[in-house]
């Protein structure tokens, strides 16, 4: 069962799987493993012998609707088709209907309604649970949701999934940023965007052993960093990147690198830096970037394990 209100998977929808493969394995340290089907080619990366996230190729017939590549989370869920209608209920969406994958896994995709799209999920098979795996090299350590209204935004989720305010989690004057958690453990931030960014979405944060090195990876690897590297809250540092594919993403790790001014919300004791003024260089991009999701893709993920 996926441990209830906490990403529990991630998926990558990309227009080249070899290019991206390359790309994540040398960036991130993922190794892969083929989980195809017939007719849907579908890659595992993993750390070890573990699983942390998917990838698959967009396929043609989404990009006709105007779908885009781009990272989804996945929202572990015990029961997905009534979480999924509870999702309709409260405003959102449902783009693909509650689906199994034989012996593997229930999902469910929809967005909120304001339109940043995830994932629900379900796995047939009971997985052995990790130990807080969100400082793990290779693993999600944070989630960020570009909302256009943060508060509106927290209150639907909170209705679906139980999410609330992290002790001392509102940090900004303003109410523009504020850390979330499911039970007591903080798991990500909410925040309003600034009017350049012309869509919600969710940003999920990879860890890395050592940030300066895989910025000089993202770089000779064909991507681009769009802010950072960035020192936060206890040493962490973080960057904004895009994939040779035009796909947002973010990091986080230790390691030295380059100061650069960072924002009020780097005081709250959570992960990512967050804010207005780093997140308008991605808002500059994000109307032209093939990453920026708006439109989610028609049919189901492939194969996951």
């Amino acid at each position: 069962m996926a441990p209830q209100g906490r990403f529990v998977w991630f998926e990558l929808m990309t227009g080249d799987m070899a290019a991206a493969r390359a790309f994540y394995a040398d960036v991130v340290g993922w190794g892969t493993r083929d989980a195809s089907v017939p007719g849907m080619p579908y890659t595992l990366l993993t750390i070890g012998e573990t699983s942390v996230c998917g990838m698959m190729a967009l396929p043609s017939a989404a990009q006709r609707t105007g779908a885009r590549p781009s990272w989804i989370g996945y929202v572990g869920a015990s029961d997905v088709d009534a979480a999924a209608n509870r999702a309709v209920r409260l405003g959102g969406t449902l783009h693909i209907p509650p689906t199994e994958v034989p012996n593997v896994s229930r999902f469910a995709v929809i967005s909120d309604p304001q339109a940043a799209r995830l994932g629900l999920f379900r796995w047939l098979v009971p997985r052995p649970e990790e130990v807080d795996p969100a400082d793990r090299p290779g693993h999600v350590g944070w989630s960020e949701l570009l909302a256009a209204d943060g508060r509106t935004a927290l209150g639907f989720y909170r209705e679906l999934f139980g999410w609330d305010y992290a002790e001392g989690g509102e940090v900004d004057p303003a109410g523009e940023y504020s850390v979330f958690a499911a039970g007591r453990q903080a798991i990500g931030g909410v925040l309003t965007k600034p009017e350049i960014v012309p869509a919600a979405f969710w940003l999920h944060y990879f860890v890395v052993p050592d940030i300066a090195r895989a910025a000089e990876r993202v770089t000779s690897g064909g991507g681009q960093i769009l802010n950072g590297p960035m020192e936060g809250p206890g040493g962490t540092w973080i960057l904004h990147g895009m994939d040779p594919q035009g796909v947002l993403f973010a990091l986080m790790g230790r390691g030295r690198a380059r100061t650069v001014t960072v924002t009020w919300a780097s005081d709250w004791h959570g992960r990512s830096s967050g804010g207005r003024v780093l997140m308008t260089r991605i808002g500059s991009l994000h109307a032209e970037a093939p990453g920026a999701p708006d439109a989610p893709p028609e049919g189901p993920p492939g194969r996951r394990a």
